[in-house]
């Protein structure tokens, strides 16, 4: 196991589940074996019962820790967007350039090529789930309400946190937080046309990479704007 994992820790708002899983070895377990099922069914085809019989429980010990399935998936998607923050914590410390960092924060939303051996999940399963399901947890009736609860807390916090660099080397440029979500919505969506989509779009070709075209989209943005303000 990667040594670095042991300094972090999920920074999840306790509105999402009941009982927090890193809490014990089986919330721990559930949370593993649920990356594995949602992975292979897919959220619609996942719920408590498979879950129970996967991790050899009950469906009345897995609604302790969680109110249903979408709490569940908000709970992945926070532990995958505190990850991702510590992850560009970690490669962005002691570099001075505020372009590779920009560089550096596009390809690691972008890839699961630099998590092995960093976890006790299976994160190239996570992220396909971020890429695959993640807008599921937002893109529903409740997200007023569940906003105000501060659930998307994780995500933000990324889209923020990425801006304040678009910023630091275009201070004209007028929608840092558009930007960044169009890089990482627009990302996870050509891996899953790649995937299962291919005719929507270039990336599956060996000459179009999605993480070049979007660093290379983010400062062709950043510096005309940069250019047209001068």
């Amino acid at each position: 196991m990667h040594h670095t994992l042991f300094r972090f820790t999920p920074n999840i708002r306790n509105d999402i589940y009941l009982k927090d899983p890193t809490s014990s070895l089986l919330g721990n377990n559930l949370i593993r074996h649920s990356i594995d099922l949602i992975d292979e069914v897919g959220l619609e085809e996942f719920n408590f019962k498979k879950l129970a019989q996967k991790t050899g429980t009950t469906e009345a010990t897995i609604y302790r820790y969680f109110e249903n399935k979408h709490k569940l998936l908000l709970y992945l998607t926070s532990w995958y967007w505190s990850w991702i923050e510590y992850q560009l914590m970690m490669r962005n410390t002691n570099i001075d350039s505020d372009e590779m960092k920009l560089r550096n924060a596009i390809q690691t939303i972008g890839t699961s090529s630099n998590f092995e051996n960093e976890s006790d999940f299976d994160l190239h399963k996570l992220f396909n789930i971020i890429c695959q399901e993640s807008s599921k947890a937002y893109m529903i009736k409740e997200v007023d309400e569940l906003n105000k609860h501060g659930v998307f807390y994780n995500y933000k916090k990324i889209v923020a946190n990425i801006s304040v660099i678009i910023m630091r080397i275009n201070p004209t440029y007028k929608y840092p937080n558009t930007l960044v979500t169009t890089i990482i919505e627009g990302m996870h969506h050509q891996i899953f046309f790649r995937k299962h989509l291919p005719s929507l779009t270039e990336t599956h070709t060996d000459d179009i990479n999605y993480v070049e075209y979007y660093t290379d989209l983010a400062f062709k943005m950043i510096t005309t704007s940069n250019s047209k303000n001068k």
